[in-house]
């Protein structure tokens, strides 16, 4: 698994002061995640989900919601593209966890036909980083047809 984490130098002292407090608080993890009942993972440490009746664990359910309070305005309702950004039920089918993370922490930028398209860094945005596990879930989920669009029901909930 790829643990590599970058951080873009120059950065003010301040805000590396903040970095280095969520990798050190863990709430900015590089490397498998422990799995108990309320955060899935596959033997190997890559989130994963359950969904059960239609209904979600309570990460895939915080993910959903996390999605929707940040990147829907680009990657539009229910992860389904715009004209901003693609579909990410589609990207998710070929990006695997360490990929995903790395675009999502770092950006890219990509060259396309109608000019550059990129997607911005959301490494020092704690209500992505520290959640980045609950929106991989969301959007696997999705990816894999395992959850419909709209808005899940919580297991137990």
């Amino acid at each position: 698994m790829n643990s590599r984490l970058h951080v873009p130098l120059g950065l003010p002292a301040p805000i590396l002061a903040f970095i280095l407090g969520l990798i050190l608080s863990g709430a900015m993890t590089t490397g498998p995640v422990a799995a108990d009942d309320d955060a899935p993972a596959t033997p190997d440490g890559v989130p994963t989900y359950i969904v059960k009746d239609g209904q979600v664990d309570k990460g895939t359910y915080n993910g959903f919601r996390r999605f929707h309070s940040v990147c829907h305005t680009c990657h539009g309702f229910d992860a389904s593209g715009s004209s901003f950004a693609p579909p990410l039920v589609d990207s998710l089918k070929r990006l695997d966890y360490d990929q995903f993370k790395e675009v999502v922490i770092n950006g890219r930028q990509n060259q396309g036909a109608t000019g550059d398209k990129v997607m911005p860094s959301f490494g020092l945005d704690p209500n992505v980083v520290m959640h980045l596990d609950d929106i991989y879930r969301y959007l696997k989920a999705r990816a894999d047809g395992a959850l419909p669009g709209g808005r899940p029901q919580r297991l137990g909930g």
